[in-house]
């Protein structure tokens, strides 16, 4: 088990843990909670041994292997695949001793090697990998292609399932969540669930939490507290706990001020002096119950709207997509994700957009928000139509160099600048008082926004939004940067909020608490979603498993025709397909009837090798499963080339 006992912990000269005691059992879900600069990422770097008590006790079991996902950003030409592999530290170092023991020629150690290579699970290790990462939202096109290719938010998705590949007693993971989205958390979260070992989760997703999550270790006051239950739970009896508490402590108020009132009133009379000492005594014995410090919270409102057209806009056989890059060739066509979509966008619509990565989401809100023109349609706008947007990369386009008050000015000189001021307040004492509303206080609006953690940049994001005063409320995933209390805040303003609002968000306590309706972009289209978030969740769940039996049935399907052809049907399809659709089938069944072959060829060795042969026959068993298994390998990777080829050329 992990043990704290009086541990105190200091980052420079901030005490984050003083005095701190909790205890850790094997194989606990645990939620860390507490609110920005409690100490949560200071108490990880404890844990995985970045930092070190200043005094007390902490113990870890010795022979625990930890995994946790790294914070860096991976640049490297490795595939996909390789680089999750990398993950399995358990897998390398056996590779790596096989390679060392092939050098000595030392038969004995081959033998060992071998066996551990297999036991480490070489065998199945690009299979294991690659669900990881389709689990996490990849396509099977996207399987071999170099990380380097991928944009920060999918390398760190990728860092991800390099650490759930690695074969852990203890996972930390710090917000697993801020990169994906609906569909990749909710596999996540059945994983998580399916996970053997101990685990410490850092988020300010409440129901991610609660899905996996039994006890809830809470960081206040540089203390640790546990609670046996999900953050659902914790809140119910932290609630419960604040209120004895405030109870206690007025009580104990009371009978303070009754002792004080009698040692005041009697102290200078020599017939009471002695009943005035004891009580003077009393109040010194007196253990005081600390006052009730409740975390501050945060809240902010959306000004009402200038003017609410009806409807905000309509769209007409609108197709959404992204031009050709400016070095294309002359006559490149654009790129088209969602087709022929006819909506209208009415005054006081909640919308919630759902739909799996890749689908269009970002898209479709990118083009109403005008940063992208429509490839073909027409969105008209409503008189007044004023759009508020919220970027995923909003945070990126901050200036780091500036202040949060150098971003206000320019964003009133650029909304002059265009004839669009809000009605809000331009004067620089009067933006200084507007950013404080958002806790952006005293020295912290001349703070370059270069040095501000993830969530005080999304405040500040927020900030800029609610002085435009919109009536189109645009949020592209809001809450990647953003504490509890800040969730809750922005939804309790977009409740109250009279404009419209469009909302994509893996948050689904977010989506629960704003939308009334939900768009699904799925397949090239937009369709209303009739049910809630819960079915929607059971909708993907059941697309997955929809999408493994299809593998499963293709594979099948494959390695029949591979045996036995099958004369096909007279059919359209296969008359029409051209040469290199035919060539890549060819390829793809010549692929798997080899595979066929190969994997019945290792099953006859590894059941040799579960015999009892002599050492000479360990040894070359060994390598022939090692030869076969590379060649499987190849093969695997190969085949998933082929499956993603023929599913885009058909």
């Amino acid at each position: 088990m992990i043990t704290l006992k009086n541990i105190t912990l200091r980052r420079g000269a901030k005490v984050i843990l003083d005095g701190a005691s909790v205890t850790v059992n094997p194989g606990e879900k645990v939620g860390l909670v507490g609110r920005n600069g409690a100490g949560k990422s200071t108490l990880f770097a404890l844990l995985n041994g970045t930092l070190h008590e200043d005094s007390g006790d902490y113990t870890l079991p010795a022979q625990w292997r930890l995994a946790q996902v790294a914070q860096d950003m991976p640049e490297t030409d490795m595939s996909a695949t390789d680089f999750v592999i990398a993950g399995d530290t358990r897998l390398a170092a056996a590779q790596a001793e096989v390679t060392a023991a092939e050098a000595t020629e030392d038969g004995e150690r081959m033998a060992h090697a071998y066996m551990e290579l297999h036991d480490a699970g070489a065998h199945d290790a690009p299979a294991r990998a690659q669900a990881l990462i389709l689990g996490l939202g990849f396509k099977t096109t996207e399987l071999d292609q170099p990380v380097n290719s991928f944009s920060g938010g999918w390398r760190m998705r990728l860092q991800l399932a390099r650490a759930l590949m690695c074969p852990s007693d203890l996972l930390l993971l710090d917000e697993p969540t801020n990169h994906l989205d609906l569909d990749a958390l909710v596999w996540l979260e059945a994983w998580l669930q399916r996970y053997q070992g101990t685990m410490l989760v850092i988020s300010h997703d409440r129901e991610f939490l609660d899905a996996v999550t039994q006890v809830t270790v809470h960081i206040e006051n540089a203390k640790l507290t546990r609670y046996g239950g999900n953050y659902s739970k914790f809140e119910d009896m932290r609630a419960e706990q604040m209120e004895l508490q405030q109870a206690a402590y007025a009580k104990q108020q009371e009978k303070i001020a009754h002792l004080q009132k009698f040692i005041d009133r009697f102290k200078a009379k020599a017939s009471k002096a002695k009943q005035a000492q004891s009580r003077v005594k009393a109040l010194g014995r007196m253990e005081r119950i600390a006052p009730l410090l409740a975390e501050a919270d945060f809240t902010f409102e959306f000004k009402e709207p200038a003017n609410l057209p009806n409807p905000m806009l309509a769209m007409q056989d609108v197709s959404f997509g992204y031009p050709p890059p400016d070095d294309a060739p002359a006559g490149t066509p654009p790129t088209v994700i969602v087709r022929n979509v006819s909506k209208s966008v009415l005054a006081g619509q909640r919308i919630g957009i759902l739909g799996a990565n890749g689908q269009g989401k970002s898209t479709v809100v990118k083009t109403i928000a005008r940063a992208l023109q429509p490839i073909s349609g027409e969105i008209t706008e409503g008189k007044g139509l004023a759009i508020g947007y919220f970027a995923q990369q909003e945070l990126d386009v901050l200036r780091p160099q500036d202040t949060p008050l150098e971003h206000m000015i320019r964003l009133v000189k650029d909304t002059t600048a265009r004839g669009q001021l809000s009605g809000q307040p331009t004067r620089e004492q009067d933006l200084r008082s507007f950013l404080g509303s958002f806790n952006f206080t005293g020295d912290q609006v001349k703070q370059s926004v270069g040095s501000m953690s993830g969530g005080e940049k999304a405040r500040l994001v927020l900030c800029m939004l609610v002085w435009q005063r919109p009536n189109l409320l645009l949020l592209d995933e809001p809450t990647n940067h953003l504490d509890l209390a800040t969730r809750e805040a922005l939804g309790m303003a977009l409740n109250e909020f009279e404009g419209t609002v469009m909302l994509v968000s893996h948050d689904r306590s977010l989506l629960r608490a704003v939308c009334d309706e939900f768009w699904l972009v799925s397949r090239g289209g937009i369709d209303p979603f009739d049910g809630d978030l819960d079915d929607y969740q059971r909708y993907l769940l059941d697309e997955a498993k929809r999408q493994r039996e299809a593998i499963k049935e293709s594979v099948k399907e494959a390695a029949a025709a591979s045996v036995k052809p099958v004369t096909p049907a007279p059919a359209a399809k296969p008359a029409r397909e051209d040469n290199r659709t035919r060539q890549l089938r060819r390829e793809l069944e010549k692929t798997d009837a080899r595979m066929v072959e190969l994997n019945q060829a290792k099953t006859a060795l590894e059941a040799r090798l579960a015999g009892h042969p002599s050492l000479a026959e360990i040894t070359e068993l060994g390598q022939q499963l090692q030869v076969v298994q590379s060649e499987l390998d190849t093969l695997e990777e190969r085949w998933l080339e082929l499956s993603g080829q023929l599913e885009a050329a058909g």
